[in-house]
């Protein structure tokens, strides 16, 4: 795979990465759909320790996994909002980089839809991809 390379909307966080994609997912939970204030996230999900963002420090805003109840710390710029990562308790190993901020989102396929009980109705989801009610089976 190529370097990722992205950032937010008015360019003040930049970051990259040159590690191997673990997976490309669609999420579709509650707490996604408000933080993006759309239907859905679309993640690509990285090694932890595998990204450097350059610019000011990121702001962030700390909730609870609707599962596992364990801490997610949503991490955004702090002069445009534009979301950059999440930080989820339960998948201590993984960084959830959001698809959205890649500066050439082209490349991206996503391999699962989760969180499929909350997706929007009018949400169609391609019956070719896997999908899951709420977590999928990350290997725990």
């Amino acid at each position: 795979m190529a370097k990722i390379v992205g950032g937010c909307l008015c360019g003040s966080v930049r970051y990259e990465s040159e590690a191997e994609v673990v997976l490309t997912t669609v999420c579709h939970c509650r707490n996604c759909q408000k933080q993006t204030s759309s239907a859905f996230s679309v993640l690509v999900v990285l090694p932890k320790g595998n990204l450097r963002i350059e610019g000011p420090a990121l702001a962030s805003v700390e909730t609870v996994g609707e599962d596992t109840g364990l801490p997610v710390t949503r991490r955004f710029c702090p002069e445009c909002g534009s979301g950059i990562t999440s930080e989820v308790t339960a998948t201590p190993d993984l960084e959830w980089l959001k698809a959205g901020t890649l500066d050439d989102p082209s490349w991206l396929r996503p391999q699962m839809h989760m969180w499929t009980s909350s997706a929007q109705p009018w949400v169609n989801i391609d019956d070719a991809i896997p999908t899951y009610e709420r977590n999928p089976p990350l290997g725990g």
